[in-house]
C-alpha cells in the first residue's frame, strides 16, 4: 500500500516560479508539462504581479544569498576564461538583486508548489543551470533560452532564465510559506501515485 505519512519522501515539496519572460513567451503549459510528465503533483498554483518587497524578501531570506550569488556570478565568468566586470562579490550581488527586482516585477508570474519524491532535486534538474548558456540540452533553460551572464551584464539587466526553482528542502519550505498561505496548498490524491509509490503496485492488473 502507498505510504501516506507526511514524512514519506513522496510528500516532499518545492517552489517553482515561471518568470515574466516565460509568461510572455507562452511557455506556461510547456513548463508545467515537463514537471507533470516525470510524476510530480501540482498542489498549489497562482498567477500574480509581484511587488518589489515580495521579490526582495524572497531572494534575501537566506542571509548568505548575497555572498553566494556574487561568488557564483564571478565563477561563471572565470569558468569561461572571461574577466568579471566586478570583482567584489557583494557589489556583484547588490547589482544582481536590483536587476532581479526589476525583472520579476515587470509582469505576471506563475508561482507553483510541486510535490513528489525528491521534488527539490527533480525540479532543479529539469529546470537546468541558472545561466541558460551552461544549461544542458533537454532542460527547460537549455531548450528554450539563449541568454548568458555576459549578455545580461552588458545590457545591465537580470539574466532571463524562465523559471525560479528552490535550491534545498529548507529553502523550499521557506519560499512556499513566503508565496502561499497554508490553505492555498491542497492535499489530494492522484491515481498514478499508486504506480509510483505503492510498495506492491497493488491493483495494477485489476
Amino acid at each position: 500500500m502507498r505510504q501516506s505519512h507526511p514524512s514519506h519522501p513522496s510528500h516532499e515539496r518545492t517552489l517553482a516560479i515561471i518568470k515574466p519572460d516565460g509568461i510572455e513567451r507562452s511557455l506556461i503549459g510547456e513548463i508545467i508539462q515537463r514537471y507533470e510528465r516525470i510524476g510530480l503533483k501540482l498542489v498549489g498554483v497562482k498567477m500574480l504581479v509581484p511587488t518589489a518587497d515580495l521579490i526582495e524578501k524572497h531572494y534575501t531570506m537566506d542571509s548568505e544569498w548575497l555572498l553566494k550569488t556574487g561568488l557564483k556570478a564571478i565563477k561563471g565568468y572565470e569558468d569561461k576564461g572571461l574577466k568579471p566586470p566586478i570583482s567584489d562579490p557583494m557589489k556583484v550581488s547588490e547589482k544582481v538583486l536590483k536587476n532581479l527586482v526589476k525583472y520579476m516585477t515587470s509582469g505576471p508570474v506563475v508561482a507553483m508548489v510541486w510535490q513528489g519524491a525528491h521534488a527539490v532535486q527533480i525540479v532543479r534538474k529539469l529546470t537546468g543551470s541558472t545561466e541558460p548558456l551552461m544549461s544542458d540540452v533537454g532542460t527547460i533553460r537549455g531548450d528554450y533560452v539563449l541568454d548568458s551572464y555576459q549578455m545580461s551584464d552588458h545590457d545591465n539587466r537580470a539574466v532571463r532564465n524562465l523559471v525560479h526553482a528552490s535550491g534545498s528542502i529548507k529553502e523550499a519550505k521557506d519560499e512556499i510559506s513566503h508565496w502561499f498561505k497554508p490553505e492555498e496548498v491542497i492535499d489530494y490524491n492522484l491515481y498514478e501515485e499508486h504506480i509510483m509509490y505503492d510498495v506492491n503496485m497493488k491493483g495494477i492488473l485489476e
